[in-house]
């Protein structure tokens, strides 16, 4: 019988937004090379149900970012996870699997595991730059904590929690040496023109604060850069008709940047700079070895609460600064951050402008960015999807032996 159930074990994964559909998705590809007739289930996107996932909910219903915004959506929140945690009661999954969205997931990790399920958190929450004894409240709420970063674990240790450094998938996903020429040919851009790629960020709300200074910002590069393609990916189609909407005025005062469909990627690989929102996508530039200029805002609010309760234990935001730190590179960081109020079109454009014409730091940069893409992946073997599934297996094995 246990055999039976490790053969066809019940497995939930619970994603928040497009990022957790895309490890969930390469979670499912690892686990069924080991569980062929495992069954599926929880909250995910499309990438997920393409590998026969059942989606109990929709994946935006998690998608949700600040704390005003949590704030204004918790009572339908906190109905959606009392209904998931009495489903899963009843189903009684071999192991459930939170994929970030640690708000919401670590909740319902929580109570699950006291209610003698088996529980994973994937993606650890940024407990190098909130308050570190967090580590010790994930621990309560899963028995396995999977990390991204190499840094992480030792945290972890510290609260005698289990914490497994499996990689980040976005490492295996882009070359050591990048390939910007064939990225200019796919997208039909010069050889040898300037290029910059400009990400003002992935959610509508980080668009409706932060596009408008972008675009003035990248108006203000290209005054400054005759000849300069600028591109701007947009992440999905509600982002692209805000987008249209700040580019119809920009137009008017002689701007006009390409925009393009998705395609962040490419447009990170064909540039020689760029400029974006602080969040995964700096983890991106830095695995395409581009020079990055970063400028966030969150709103007011979650600002001033933030500021007051002094949650915030760290003065550098992105991930490249943060992993050339804890790598031990120095005072000298990658990346020039221009957050809260110094997020302005001036700042932003001085600096990406400083960025294009110092080429012996740009040469700099592109050094410390392959020694971190190294070091994300490290001595070890196979994908990250592979590594985590490896990881969650132990636990499946232990509730089917009984253990």
């Amino acid at each position: 019988m246990a055999a039976e159930a490790a053969a066809a074990p019940l497995i939930a994964i619970l994603a928040g937004e497009d990022s957790g559909d895309q490890l969930g998705a390469d979670l499912i590809i690892a686990l069924r090379q080991r569980y062929p007739e495992a069954r599926f289930v929880g909250i995910g996107g499309a990438r997920m149900q393409a590998q026969g996932f059942d989606s109990w909910h929709d994946i935006h219903e998690l998608s949700l970012f600040g704390f005003s915004e949590v704030v204004r959506h918790l009572p339908r929140l906190l109905r959606l996870r009392k209904a998931l945690v009495a489903r899963l009661l009843r189903e009684r999954p071999a192991v459930v699997v939170g994929i970030d969205a640690p708000d919401f997931n670590l909740g319902v990790e929580k109570r699950l595991k006291q209610a003698g399920l088996r529980t994973v958190h994937y993606v650890s929450p940024s407990v190098w730059a909130w308050r570190e004894n967090r580590a010790g409240k994930i621990g309560r709420s899963c028995q396995r904590v999977l990390c991204l970063f190499p840094m992480e674990p030792a945290i972890y240790a510290r609260h005698g929690i289990d914490a497994r450094f499996v990689g980040h998938p976005l490492a295996d996903r882009f070359a050591q040496v990048p390939d910007q020429a064939a990225a200019r040919e796919r997208l039909q851009l010069p050889r040898q023109a300037p290029v910059l790629a400009v990400l003002p960020g992935s959610r509508p709300s980080e668009v409706a604060r932060l596009g408008r200074i972008f675009i003035d910002a990248a108006a203000r590069v290209a005054a400054a850069l005759p000849g300069l393609q600028v591109l701007i990916p947009a992440a999905n189609p509600q982002v692209r008709a805000q987008l249209e909407q700040l580019l119809a005025q920009a137009a008017a005062e002689g701007f006009s940047p390409r925009l393009l469909d998705g395609q962040a990627h490419e447009a990170m690989l064909a540039a020689d700079t760029i400029m974006l929102a602080s969040g995964t996508a700096t983890l991106e530039a830095m695995l395409a070895k581009r020079p990055m200029v970063v400028g966030y805002r969150v709103a007011p609010t979650s600002y001033r609460i933030a500021r007051a309760l002094n949650m915030l234990k760290t003065d550098i935001y992105s991930l490249p600064n943060i992993l050339a730190r804890a790598a031990g590179l120095g005072e000298s960081l990658p990346v020039p951050e221009l957050m809260q109020d110094d997020c302005t079109a001036p700042r932003l454009a001085a600096a990406t402008v400083a960025l294009f014409h110092d080429n012996e730091r740009r040469d700099r940069i592109v050094a410390t960015f392959e020694r971190l893409h190294r070091e994300l992946r490290g001595d070890l073997q196979g994908s990250a999807g592979e590594r985590a599934a490896a990881a969650i297996a132990g636990l499946i094995d232990e509730a089917a032996g009984g253990g």
